[in-house]
């Protein structure tokens, strides 16, 4: 009696239905953050907001396709900022400043060369340097 009442393809179109409000709803979302990260003027940004507000359909469409271009573009300028400062992190974070393995070795062997270590202790360290490799 159950099936009759509420078929699968039923069940099927109201998860649809479902997965296009929550894709629209993270659209707006996603245009109301792109329209206040731009460098338009505050009434741009005001007539926007209520134009997107009153006629939510023809407020997106528009939008996108006035501003797709430059929404995808601060996007990318976003995610590059974000990967050079996460890469600068990693690098400030291991202590090294990109020279690795041969800045310790030129190290090593400027320390060896003024007297500072002797024969064994830098024999010692480059094989502590070339086994951590």
């Amino acid at each position: 009696m159950f099936a009759y009442d509420y078929p699968i393809l039923g069940a099927f179109w109201t998860i649809f239905m479902i997965f296009i409000w929550v894709a629209w709803i993270m659209l707006l979302f996603r245009i109301f953050v792109d329209l206040f990260r731009s460098d338009m003027g505050g009434w741009g940004k005001a007539l926007w907001s209520v134009f997107v507000l009153l006629t939510p359909f023809l407020g997106v469409f528009v939008y996108l396709v006035v501003h797709g271009r430059d929404m995808t573009k601060r996007d990318i300028a976003a995610a590059q900022q974000n990967e050079a400062a996460a890469r600068a992190y990693i690098r400030d974070a291991a202590g090294t400043s990109g020279g690795g393995t041969a800045d310790e070795l030129q190290k090593l062997a400027d320390l060896h060369s003024r007297g500072v270590l002797n024969d064994e202790e830098f024999a010692q360290q480059k094989a502590k340097i070339l086994a951590s490799t």
